[in-house]
């Protein structure tokens, strides 16, 4: 099977809305909101749908706001396998100021998961992993599950030999770093890689040579570095990669990181070079900055932006 297994333990309602200007005090007067269904996994399968591919989202939810997410994921003909826990799902939102075109994001935190939660998304998430050669973790651990949490997924699912993409933050993110499981693929931003790193990465032969030793290590098979409007680098044993698209004008910021994950781990199913699969990553991540808020990128636009990608080994 080519359909790719999202897991997302910590997802969001995103609300997105404008104003003309943000002040303090009065009230502001927004216009009508965009919701969309959020988390980091989430994002990942509503953009394998929206490349044209398939993905199957596990997501824990909970309460009136995890119904509304499992709606808006039904909007979107996303497949669901929905895992019901103890907390309520929580909420996000973003205002962007018509005056400045400066986005303002503001992210609420979950609730505890509890030790049942835990165990049960783990047997969910082992149950769910059977038949697909790819899953792809990405979003932060929810508040009460294991800082190792990735890492017993990683375990869990091993043995059904598949690929765990991993693209998280905070202290799983910190835990996977300080005791290294040898995930297929990690993916970090430069903020992450620069705060793991404990120093600037102002060039792409510092994020490369940042990104080799986390390989060397055996944090990852394959470790992939996103510089923002600089582009990508992916490091494996035996490869260096820098990928870099055309300039575009940016709307929103807000899921590039995860539509580049799932254009990636998209192309990675299908089997494709690392090269190949690292350009539709870019290309997906600069056709969701053009697009308003939550809305992700236009399948059309990324096609045509990959045609416009370019690729080095260094």
């Amino acid at each position: 099977m080519n359909r790719v297994l999202t897991i997302t333990t910590n997802p969001a309602v995103d609300m997105s809305t404008t104003v003309a200007q943000v002040v303090a005090g009065p009230k502001l007067r927004c216009e009508a909101p965009r919701w969309d269904a959020g988390g980091g996994g989430v994002n990942v399968a509503r953009a394998i749908r929206k490349l044209g591919g398939d993905a199957l989202a596990l997501v824990a939810v909970g309460g009136a706001l995890g119904e509304k997410l499992l709606s808006l994921l039904a909007i979107e003909e996303v497949a669901v396998q929905a895992v019901p826990v103890s907390a309520e799902t929580r909420i996000s939102f973003a205002v962007t100021e018509d005056a400045s075109n400066d986005q303002y994001r503001f992210g609420v935190p979950g609730n505890k998961l509890s030790a049942q939660d835990s165990d049960l998304l783990l047997n969910e998430i082992t149950e769910a992993a059977r038949g697909h050669s790819l899953a792809v973790f990405s979003g932060s651990v929810a508040p009460g599950l294991p800082d190792d949490f990735v890492g017993r997924i990683k375990s869990a699912i091993s043995a059904e030999e598949t690929r765990l993409v991993v693209d998280t933050s905070a202290a799983g993110l910190t835990h996977l770093l300080d005791h290294p499981e040898r995930v297929h693929v990690l993916r970090l931003d430069r903020a992450e890689a620069e705060a793991a790193a404990g120093h600037s990465l102002n060039s792409i032969e510092e994020s490369r040579q940042f990104a080799k030793t986390l390989v060397d290590r055996g944090v990852a098979e394959i470790v992939v570095m996103g510089r923002g409007a600089d582009g990508s680098i992916l490091v494996s044993a035996d490869t260096h990669i820098h990928a870099w698209g055309p300039p575009v004008k940016v709307r929103s910021k807000i899921g590039a990181g995860d539509t580049f994950v799932g254009a990636f781990s998209l192309a990675l199913s299908r089997n494709e070079p690392l090269q190949t699969a690292l350009k539709h990553g870019v290309a997906g991540a600069a056709a969701t900055v053009q697009t308003e808020g939550t809305a992700l990128c236009d399948r059309q636009e990324a096609d045509a932006l990959f045609a416009h990608c370019q690729c080095i080994e260094f």
